[in-house]
């Protein structure tokens, strides 16, 4: 019987149990999670247990019932989506962070790691001189933060401190239809208000038009607004495309408007030659953010903000100081890890209580550096690019939009069944059903594309050749059951007459 006696014994031995139910998982070779969910449903029970029942027998559910009714978006196969499932040594520097440094605080390897590792970043890819940054939980939070940052200065340029004193004047923040919605939650978040964020005109790429910007920036010169940001994208969502950065930092700057750039997704790509003339202009930027669980491998939940001066990130996000924090160090020479609380991380965004990782950070780049990096981004563009050129040549695929990164749009078409976004609508579901490829979708100018984003460390070329062959088998198959149709239905009337 088990009361408050968690087990606190050697770990290794539940990790190795543990890893070997990982191991399993990763091999998907299992059914899906809605395959039988009563099954695990009942298993894990619902019901507070009002005695324990041990490690061990936990160790032994989940091994049973919680890993194989898991997640898809790890599986090699999955492409639906710009998150993916960590590589080995993300998941295991997040749980010895977990077990050895469980908050980001205090003078020890870990926090030094969180500097260490966001300079190793901005170095990689090749960030303004100068450029600091901050972890967070993910592109969410790091457009937030970055976006905080913004509003400060822009206000502070009017003589108005808005995270003391408040929003005292409307303000606009520039995006596009094609960026991603987190900047309208982050200008709801910060006081703006959704509607601060005006969408400028896009090519035909999806990319904000610079001659479009510099007439936005003139009218709201002449009215009584704060102009905030300007947002641009280094690998939008639905297609990764890339814009034109020097550009659009050359009109914020004219107009002295905080340049952004949101690289969530395709900052990395910059390690790839054949798209690095892309990232020109990149210098421009006043904040940049990219995540780490993208294209990195690391386990979701790592997001990281750029800026020019952190100074900026304390004054738009500091809690002031609070007695029981700042009296718990020491005020002199540090000769202990909790002498001090280190770089005051918690007061550049939004976060306390948060765990280290740049320690996972530090891990993913250590295991495979910077060239090991740029073969896997390098790989991934290619496969895209693959798709493209089957679908190019293919008499019923259509490519819808040309890859500037990993990212594909293409579609199954006919002239039997004219409404193609039905018809791919229904071969996206028969795909993801099956299990054995699993794109997402996205709609472009009206057309509803099969969708497939290459990132995952574990996905190779052969997955990008088997989701072709299986988008052709299964738009086939419905044109063959649709044929059947009238076929079925004329006989049926036929023997009704009979």
């Amino acid at each position: 019987m088990f009361h408050d006696q968690a087990d606190c014994g050697p770990l290794a031995g539940h990790m190795h149990t543990l890893a070997q139910h990982l191991d399993r998982f990763l091999r998907f070779e299992h059914a899906d999670a809605m395959h039988e969910p009563e099954r695990w449903r009942s298993a894990l029970g619902g019901t507070l247990p009002e005695q324990g029942i041990g490690i061990e027998r936990v160790l032994g559910e989940m091994g049973e019932f919680l890993i194989p009714a898991g997640s898809q978006i790890p599986n090699p196969a999955c492409t639906a989506f710009i998150t993916t499932g960590a590589t080995s040594i993300g998941a295991l520097a997040t749980l010895a962070g977990a077990v050895a440094a469980p908050q980001r605080l205090g003078l020890t390897a870990f926090q030094h790691l969180e500097e260490l590792s966001l300079d190793w970043i901005a170095e990689m890819f090749e960030l303004p001189a100068g450029m600091k940054g901050l972890y967070s939980s993910g592109g969410s939070v790091a457009n937030l933060v970055a976006l905080g940052g913004a509003r400060q200065w822009a206000m502070e340029q009017r003589g108005i401190d808005p995270a003391r004193d408040g929003m005292r004047l409307p303000a606009r923040i520039y995006a596009t239809a094609a960026s991603h919605h987190t900047i309208q939650r982050a200008a709801a978040v910060l006081g703006l208000g959704r509607a601060a964020v005006v969408l400028v005109d896009s090519d035909a790429m999806g990319r904000m038009r610079p001659d479009a910007l510099r007439r936005q920036l003139r009218a709201d010169a002449a009215g009584h607004v704060v102009r905030v940001a300007v947002v641009a994208n280094a690998g939008t969502t639905s297609t990764g495309a890339i814009d034109l950065l020097r550009e659009l930092g050359r009109a914020a700057r004219e107009h002295g408007v905080w340049f952004h750039v949101d690289g969530a997704y395709g900052l990395p790509g910059m390690l790839d030659a054949r798209v690095r003339p892309l990232y020109d202009g990149l210098e421009l930027a006043d904040s940049v953010v990219v995540d780490p669980h993208k294209w990195l491998g690391a386990p979701v939940g790592i997001g990281a903000t750029f800026v020019r001066d952190r100074g900026i990130l304390h004054r738009a996000f500091t809690q002031e100081a609070s007695d029981y924090l700042e009296g718990a160090c020491a005020t002199d020479g540090a000769c202990h890890s909790m002498d001090s609380l280190g770089i005051p991380y918690s007061d550049f965004g939004v976060e306390l209580s948060a765990p280290c990782r740049g320690a996972v950070v530090w891990a993913l780049i250590r295991e495979i550096g910077r060239e090991g990096l740029r073969e896997r981004v390098c790989r991934h563009n290619s496969m895209a690019r693959l798709v493209a050129e089957r679908a190019a040549a293919h008499p019923q695929l259509e490519l819808v939009q040309a890859p500037t990164l990993s990212i594909c749009c293409f579609r199954f078409v006919s002239e039997a069944w004219p409404d193609s976004n039905t018809l791919n609508q229904r071969i996206h579901r028969a795909l993801v059903h099956r299990g054995r490829n699993i794109p997402s979708t996205a709609v472009i100018d009206g057309k509803l594309a099969i969708r497939p984003c290459f990132i995952g460390a574990r996905t190779e070329e052969r997955h990008a050749r088997a989701l072709v062959d299986e988008v052709i088998e299964i738009g086939n198959g419905l044109l063959e059951e649709r044929t059947k149709l009238p076929a079925v239905h004329a006989l049926a009337t036929l023997s009704g007459r009979i």
